[in-house]
């Protein structure tokens, strides 16, 4: 017998992406604060300092919100199943959003494979692995 889809358990199962661009987001702000400590501030680095703390601070407000977020979401795995009106469900407004949503992953998907190319590529520079 196949368990019954609710929206509790959507809610629980779609916290896995607020979750993860949530540690995206801390590990961004780990890189930012790295950079920070190579600054030499004896020079003219110190607005690129002061740039980077309030960046490191933003991403981690931003981060911990997202975790709080999915954490709820992820509660919600139990909340009894409403009545739902479905005309409303498949309305044109409601396919609109999910089309954008849908678009949005695209390009996210798009952007981080560009990134993680232009990433691996620095990583293999930073650790002398560079093997063409």
């Amino acid at each position: 017998m196949e368990e019954q889809r609710t929206c509790g358990k959507g809610l629980a199962e779609n916290s896995a992406l607020p979750a993860k661009v949530g540690k995206l987001i801390d590990s961004m702000a780990e890189i930012l604060e790295i950079h920070i400590e190579a600054l030499d501030l004896q020079d003219d680095s110190r607005r690129e300092h002061e740039a980077y703390r309030e960046l490191v601070s933003d991403h981690r407000r931003i981060a911990a919100r997202l975790d709080e977020t999915a954490r709820r979401m992820a509660g919600y795995r139990d909340l009894p199943m409403g009545r739902h009106e479905m005309s409303a469900m498949s309305s044109p407004k409601a396919v609109e959003a999910l089309e954008k949503f849908v678009e949005l992953e695209d390009e996210l998907s798009a952007m981080l494979q560009k990134r993680r190319e232009a990433d691996r590529k620095m990583l293999a520079e930073m650790s002398g692995t560079t093997g063409s």
